[in-house]
């Protein structure tokens, strides 16, 4: 235990946060991390291209690419192809983050308020305090102050992914804190994007958007009524009811990621809405969670990536130029400095102020590891500066520039340190293994006895 805080006994375990959680949750989360680890790898393998091409002398077809328009102009609908992988990709990306946010908090272990208040707060530290940093830097320009919330968000496909490398060993508490925390800090992200970057609304489309949105929360609380488990309905009936959301979302003048948030939330995560826990029936939203998440980690975000990551950095001026400018600067300390002080300083408030105790399987430096993680912006980040900015614009570039940068800088050094962690679990590991009934679950899960240093 690495608090100052007395220890609890053996047996109680009443104060303790950011807990283990059950072993079926354990599992969960670890599958979800094997897929938003490839996810991470391909994202970063299409940013790379896109750097690389877009500082080719075949620069210009990469931009001619990503301009290129395609659609249906009277719905305004004709749109270029980054537009497209920014408004309609990433809506399954949030689509994603909404199934995930409502499973934790219905029938997940995070639907106790004990167990969710750390994570919820340590979001909310992590996007406060880069906020502030953000300001500082560019209060005296009012044309780039309106970034401010470019450093708030976690990229949780590449921070996964970096994990997934390094941090095999590492407790399955620090990892759920890890999802939850990214999770959480995507759905303030979405809401800045709906309040703070939403010019014009125009409300009769967005009115006409809660009649199909309506529709499909209907159709998928009674799914398995209606359709028992034929898999055909859900691509026949929810999904053009899904698109047409999208659509009037889209028309309203509202970022359409936001209709991928509003479907995720729709979709019940258990097939008996009565009954909570984790060990509640499977519903809809996991069966959506299985067959998207293979899209959006292994084809939307590193598509997104893709368009968004391209930028002309105009040489060794050009990048000392964009590493001066006071929107840089503000993104990589937000990011790299902002992101872990505010994680762990709300974190260490809340333990005190609520009296309760982190996970015995897990110490503060580990924290530290995973706050410097949550450090890597990216897709998100790189969204907002498409938002914030003019395309094209200089601010645009060096904002792109300075969410690579910072994302980059946060993964090497939170892997400096988790590897060391790692290192530690894994020779913990090695030492003393855990004992697994005839059932297979390993007693850890079961008794809830482990002591500070991993040991059962």
């Amino acid at each position: 235990m690495s608090s100052h805080d007395p220890a609890p006994g053996p047996e109680d375990h009443s104060h303790d946060t950011l807990g283990r959680g059950s072993y079926r949750e354990v599992l969960r989360v670890a599958e979800i991390l094997r897929k938003e680890t490839v996810g991470g790898m391909l994202l970063v393998v299409a940013a790379l291209v896109a750097i690389v091409w877009a500082n080719s002398r075949f620069a210009e077809s990469y931009f001619a690419l990503r301009d290129y328009e395609v659609g249906y102009e009277p719905w305004h609908l004709r749109l270029s192809l980054g537009t497209w992988a920014a408004d309609g990709l990433l809506a399954i990306f949030f689509f994603l983050v909404g199934l995930e946010l409502k499973r934790e908090f219905v029938a997940g272990d995070l639907r106790q308020f004990s167990k969710a208040i750390v994570p919820v707060a340590a979001a909310a530290g992590g996007v406060i305090v880069p906020a502030l940093l953000y300001t500082v830097f560019n209060a005296s320009n009012p044309e780039t102050a309106g970034g401010w919330a470019i450093p708030t968000a976690t990229d949780i496909a590449f921070a996964v992914a970096v994990l997934g490398i390094i941090g095999s060993h590492l407790p399955p508490a620090l990892r759920l804190f890890l999802l939850t925390l990214a999770v959480v800090d995507d759905l303030m992200a979405i809401t800045i994007i709906a309040v703070f970057y939403t010019e014009e609304v125009a409300f009769t489309p967005l009115l006409l958007a809660l009649v199909p949105l309506g529709v499909f929360t209907f159709l998928a609380q009674r799914y398995s009524r209606f359709f028992g488990l034929h898999a055909w309905a859900a691509w026949v009936i929810l999904l053009p009811l899904g698109l047409v959301v999208w659509v009037l979302v889209h028309e309203a003048g509202v970022h359409a990621t936001v209709a991928g948030v509003l479907l995720g939330f729709s979709v019940p995560v258990k097939q008996d809405q009565a009954s909570g826990g984790p060990e509640a029936g499977r519903g809809l939203a996991e069966e959506f969670e299985h067959r998207f998440r293979p899209i959006s980690a292994g084809f939307a975000v590193p598509v997104f990536a893709f368009f968004s990551a391209g930028v002309a950095v105009g040489g060794w001026e050009g990048i000392t130029a964009a590493m001066t400018a006071p929107v840089t600067l503000g993104i990589v300390v937000g990011l790299v400095l902002g992101k872990p002080i505010g994680i762990l300083g709300t974190t260490w408030l809340t333990t005190k102020i609520t009296r309760r105790h982190l996970d015995p399987s897990f110490e503060w430096i580990d924290l530290v590891g995973v706050a410097l993680l949550a450090g890597i912006g990216f897709t998100v980040s790189l969204l907002v500066a498409e938002l914030s900015f003019a395309p094209g614009s200089s601010a645009a570039d060096q904002a792109k520039v300075a969410v690579l940068s910072a994302s980059v800088l946060a993964s090497l050094l939170a892997s400096v340190l988790l590897r060391v962690r790692n290192r530690r679990y894994r020779e913990i590991e090695e030492l003393e293994s855990v004992d697994a009934d005839r059932d297979g679950v390993p007693d850890v899960y079961e008794k809830g006895e482990v002591r500070g240093d991993g040991r059962t």
